[in-house]
């Protein structure tokens, strides 16, 4: 007979449910997926030309323009708000580093933009 160390022996194991219509069987920790943004430039192209498709390689171009000017635009604002010796990065920081990175009429449309989105966003 094997020596035993005390424990109590595991109850015995349920018999294994079905896995139930629509829900995955492998459900357990949901690993998180890489951020994009290409939901957002579909539904952009998808307003200005309803009609229109873009292929996948497009698409990965366009997300990676994004997220160059992002960071291009972030690290301005941050740059700025060292500078101006101040901790907290605002919209007015954000504002003067998009007129910094962005060429002329393009900066405007977009100083404008935002201007709306932080003004809806106040107000609701």
């Amino acid at each position: 007979m094997a020596p035993t160390s005390g424990k109590k022996p595991a109850p015995a194991k349920k018999a294994a449910k079905p896995a139930k219509e629509g829900k995955a069987k492998g459900k357990g920790k949901k690993t998180k997926g890489t951020e994009s943004y290409k939901l957002y430039i579909f539904k952009v192209l998808k307003q200005v030309h309803p009609d229109t498709g873009i292929s996948s390689k497009s698409m990965a171009i366009l997300n990676s323009f994004i997220v160059d000017q992002f960071e291009k635009i972030a690290s301005a604002a941050a740059q700025l708000s060292r500078v101006n010796k101040k901790p907290t990065l605002t919209s007015r920081e954000i504002q003067t580093a998009v007129r910094l990175v962005l060429p002329g009429e393009l900066a405007k449309h977009a100083v404008s933009e935002g201007t709306k989105a932080v003004t809806k966003f106040t107000s609701a």
